[in-house]
């Protein structure tokens, strides 16, 4: 086990260290095999590059760049070795690597199969533009949960008020955040993470149920999913939360005012508990 040096007064920052027995010799713990009821999950990868033959029941892909760096450089991958590649359109390849020329990874594909870990709910995920990094852990807690789709929003009260130049980088960062967090999650599709969007103007493009979580009260969102929807749109307030005008447009434009509980959650916090709750409700955490 690699000892950690700490400073006197100074906590040490936590560390994915493992003894080489444990993982393989791992040194992430998300590129470790996963065991989910008995089951092993493999390394997993989002590709479109996988060629399927309905008839021969056979395929075969080639994986480079990042992809291909991270099989032989980061896991150190060998022939023989199985990976998982997802289309990322709902359905997963089974396969085994065949050779490794630097970079380059070429894949056997054995078993084409439909990805059973969607969810039957989608969730749009509508947060209000929060300080620092904030976003970084909504989008990738919410993509492990099995959000949709995620739409920065800018509201009354955001303090964070980004440029169009520094929104474009934020949301190419916070989609790679997404993912890197769909695989290793064993997700079947990638959340789309939106442009930054004016709050009135996602209320009134937001589809299903729109649900509007209110510090200033409203209804248990057990109550608010109409029986059989399968869509769902929320939206989080920022820091300061969503003032007055902004819930009266929402419940004009068919939003409904949902609670949380007695409790005041943190804009990160919220969004992830009404999350689960959702995906609880709908059977989508059996």
């Amino acid at each position: 086990m690699r000892k950690i040096k700490v400073r006197a007064g100074i906590a040490p920052k936590p560390q994915n260290v493992y003894n080489k027995g444990d993982c393989g010799g791992l040194q992430n713990l998300a590129d470790a095999p996963r065991h989910r009821k008995g089951k092993v999950f493999m390394p997993r990868f989002f590709t479109t590059a996988v060629q399927w033959d309905e008839t021969a029941q056979t395929g075969a892909a080639v994986l480079d760049g990042e992809d291909g760096r991270h099989i032989a450089r980061a896991l150190r991958m060998r022939p023989g070795e199985a990976v998982t590649l997802c289309d990322g359109a709902g359905f997963d390849f089974d396969g085994t690597i065949e050779s490794i020329a630097g970079d380059t990874v070429s894949v056997r594909i054995l078993q084409k199969k439909r990805t059973v870990s969607e969810p039957t709910l989608r969730v749009t995920l509508y947060p209000g533009m929060p300080k620092a990094d904030k976003l970084e852990l909504v989008v990738q807690k919410a993509t492990e949960l099995g959000v949709a789709a995620i739409c920065p929003t800018m509201t009354a009260r955001c303090v964070s008020r980004p440029d169009a130049k520094a929104a474009q980088k934020k949301q190419e960062r916070l989609g790679r955040i997404a993912l890197e967090a769909a695989k290793q999650s064993g997700r079947g599709a990638v959340p789309r993470v939106l442009p930054l969007t004016d709050f009135r103007d996602a209320v009134c493009s937001a589809k299903g149920a729109k649900i509007l979580f209110y510090e200033g009260g409203g209804a248990p969102l057990s109550t608010c999913v109409p029986a059989g929807e399968t869509e769902v749109s929320i939206f989080i307030g920022p820091e300061g939360g969503f003032d007055a005008e902004e819930v009266a447009f929402a419940r004009a434009h068919g939003a409904v005012a949902a609670t949380l509980g007695p409790r005041i959650l943190r804009t990160e916090t919220a969004p992830l508990a009404a999350l689960a709750i959702l995906m609880f409700m709908t059977g989508n955490m059996e």
